[in-house]
């Protein structure tokens, strides 16, 4: 127990706040008289100073149990950056060598240590708890206390062991803190450490400033994500995929696209992890794209937006990662795509686990899923959640707010499901309940629990299926009904629900978002309608050819009939926009571009042509891995015939492939080969045609040189000789 008389002077000495935020106060005094103490704190509400202040002040070495190597590091060398002492602030676990160890024993052993960072394995070790009974422990930390719960996003079942642990070493005041958790995770946690009569700090969980937006996930995806970024430039974001397949993938298309993005996941060693956290830090790139492997720790309190490509498995996990955006209180904007699809890959995973386990992962995507799908105030939602009321109608900060649905009247609905949840003693889920107003006759726990003979079942059979849903979710919100936190998921009456029983009055709810089955964009290619103007291309060729013709060469070398096709589609009216254009490289959008984006802009304004974003997505097709192997291949002089066996493709296809780098605007000089298989007189003969041709169609080309006297492999390599020379 640790008495100090002025903590916020001791708060400006140590880290040079002039006054706490919230209850850190509060947590922080009741630490100090030694007592246990439980904090639910959101991101970025200060909850590593509710146990590092008090570190600084007790006696003895604090315990603070964490999950994550990252995490440890990061707040070991902010704590060792503001002390004017080596080794006040320690982490033991499976990155450090022996004699780094025996340097961190040696620390505490002296009394320099007062904070003690470990990973709930370390802990556990024989040789960690033994040399731990003779350490004076002030109290022990429990960081990102949810992974003790089943129940909670990030369950991890080595923190089950925490307590046991504790006791071997000796026992201590505990503090458990985390930044989510509902009603059913806080009782878990309290329980399995064995602080049930913890005093409790529970601050708001509203983020006013963040912007919660729920979108469909279409094929479009990537486009809709690019555009997004690109509307946010020089903005610092954070992209979370499911997999680490989809994670790498994302980044290289980003990357494509010229926005500055790295790929992030457990997948990636530990010095590639550490250096894209750095960069991240330091803005030389904008955006991670990540699994849940990335957030936990990293203080940037200016992250402004947080996308989530696929939606996440629990609410809880929802909440923390979307909490990384606008910690410093300004804009942070949170998109996730959605579709039911999702859900059901997610469920698919859990096939295999114990049956216990997949019981609890179905209603945490159940919950996930209600918040998607509902029209409600998404702010009004979490924060009920999380068991804390919000009581305006409209938060003005997410979609459904901004766009609200009409309401309709749903009393006699609610009174349906009200005397349902009666009939049935209470003791049953939300999709229960459904099945029983609607009469589903398949359903065999209903057969089997003979419910299907009460004289409420099938009472909503009349009205629209879709009413269920909401009625119920929106019930829960307004305190009709509740969730029982010991069975969670059964739903019970409140005192509310049974007084408008017998009182019924008005009930207006808003029906769900549907979201279409059918993930179909038909949104590919956009502008002034995805219409070709004839107009338009008709300008295009002839200024191409006024070019060539100044120029002396042929018109194809500048720009091929696909771009100027899709040039007349899209519109593009500068150099950025014109590299979107199929074959059109930097190089070419340079050299020959602004004339072309001059005409195009020119065309719009005197025909009035609105144009939409030109947005075109650069892909990372596995293609483009071969188109980089063979580039290499020609720049080390490797015979082609060679370099299409390496790459395991026909030698046709291989000229495919190099016909497409060189006509996008990439040079390539394959002289060294021609050199070997061809006549020096049959080079210049096929060169010259091509110098002198309006085309550059082969089968004109093989019709004029002759069939007999010249293959087509022979045509095509002088071909790719000329463009790369001519048009590069």
């Amino acid at each position: 127990m640790a008495k100090v008389e002025n903590l916020n002077q001791q708060l400006k000495r140590y880290f040079g706040f002039d006054k706490f935020k919230g209850d850190q106060e509060a947590i922080v005094r009741n630490l100090l008289a030694g007592n246990d103490t439980f904090v639910l704190m959101p991101t970025g509400g200060g909850k590593s100073l509710c146990y590092q202040l008090p570190s600084l002040l007790m006696d003895g070495t604090a315990i603070v149990i964490s999950p994550l190597i990252a995490l440890m590091k990061n707040q070991v060398d902010v704590i060792n950056g503001m002390s004017e002492e080596e080794g006040v602030a320690h982490y033991i676990n499976s990155s450090l060598s022996k004699v780094a160890i025996d340097q961190v024993k040696a620390d505490i052993l002296a009394h320099k240590t007062k904070l003690l960072y470990v990973a709930p394995e370390s802990l556990n070790k024989d040789e960690n708890v033994e040399f731990l009974k003779s350490v004076k422990i002030s109290f022990y930390a429990i960081d990102e206390a949810h992974c003790i719960s089943e129940w909670g996003h990030d369950f991890r079942p080595e923190y089950r062991n925490i307590r046991p642990t504790i006791q071997r070493i000796g026992t201590a005041p505990i503090i458990a803190l985390t930044a989510t958790a509902t009603d059913k995770v806080r009782t878990d946690i309290k329980k399995s450490l064995g602080i049930v009569d913890a005093k409790e700090f529970k601050s708001s969980f509203n983020r006013p400033n963040l912007y919660y937006e729920i979108r469909q996930k279409t094929k479009g995806i990537d486009k809709q994500i690019i555009r997004f970024i690109k509307q946010n430039a020089g903005k610092s974001g954070i992209v979370y995929c499911l997999s680490r397949k989809k994670v790498e993938e994302l980044s290289e298309v980003l990357c494509a696209n010229e926005i500055k993005a790295a790929p992030y996941h457990a997948g990636l060693d530990s010095a590639t992890r550490s250096q894209t956290q750095d960069n991240f830090l330091t803005e030389e790139i904008d955006v991670i794209v990540a699994t849940i492997a990335f957030g936990m720790g990293i203080d940037k309190p200016d992250v402004r937006f947080v996308i989530h490509y696929d939606i996440p498995k629990s609410l809880e996990g929802y909440y923390q990662e979307t909490g990384r955006a606008g910690r410093d209180g300004g804009e942070g904007k949170c998109i996730t795509f959605y579709t039911y699809k999702d859900l059901q890959k997610l469920e698919k995973f859990m096939e295999g686990k114990p049956v216990s386990e997949q019981d609890i992962g179905r209603q945490l995507l159940q919950e996930t899923a209600a918040y998607a799908e509902s029209s409600v105030c998404r702010r009004k939602m979490l924060l009920h959640y999380f068991g804390e009321t919000y009581d305006q109608e409209n938060c003005g900060n997410c979609d459904n707010c901004l766009h609200p649905k009409e309401k309709i009247e749903a009393k006699d609905a609610l009174l349906i499901v009200l005397k349902v949840i009666a009939a049935v003693k209470e003791n049953f889920r939300a999709d229960y309940i459904i099945d029983f107003v609607t009469g589903r006759e398949d359903n065999e726990d209903i057969i089997s629990h003979k419910h299907h003979e009460l004289d409420e079942f099938g009472s909503g059979e009349d009205m629209d299926e879709s009413l269920w849903n909401p009625v119920i979710r929106q019930a829960l919100i307004t305190g009709y009904i509740k969730k029982d936190v010991e069975n969670y998921g059964l739903l019970k009456l409140t005192a509310a629900g049974k007084r408008f029983m017998k009182n019924p009055e008005s009930f207006m709810i808003v029906k769900d978002t549907e979201f279409n089955a059918d993930d179909d964009d038909d949104d590919e290619m956009e502008g002034g309608g995805s219409v070709l103007d004839p107009a338009l291309l008709s300008m295009l060729r002839d200024l191409r050819k006024e070019i060539a013709r100044k120029k002396e060469i042929p018109p194809y070398v500048i720009f091929q009939d696909i771009s100027l096709e899709q040039m007349a589609t899209i519109y593009p009216i500068t150099l950025e926009e014109l590299q979107t254009i199929q074959g059109v490289s930097e190089g070419k959008a340079k050299r020959y571009g602004k004339e072309f984006c001059e005409l195009i802009k020119k065309h719009c304004e005197e025909n009035e042509i609105e144009r939409k974003g030109v947005m075109r997505v650069r892909t990372v097709a596995k293609k483009s891995i071969i188109k980089v192997n063979i580039i290499k291949g020609i720049d080390r002089q490797i015979a082609l015939d060679d370099i299409a066996t390496a790459q395991g493709i026909e030698f046709e296809d291989l000229l495919t492939e190099i016909e497409a780098i060189v006509y996008s605007g990439t040079k390539l000089n394959i002289d060294y080969f021609l050199e070997e298989v061809m006549d020096d007189d049959h080079i210049d003969e096929i060169y010259d045609y091509f110098s002198n041709s309006e085309s550059d169609n082969l089968e004109d080309a093989l019709a004029e040189l002759g069939e007999d006297e010249y293959s087509e492999d022979e045509v095509r390599l002088v071909r790719i000789k000329f463009i790369s020379e001519m048009a590069n």
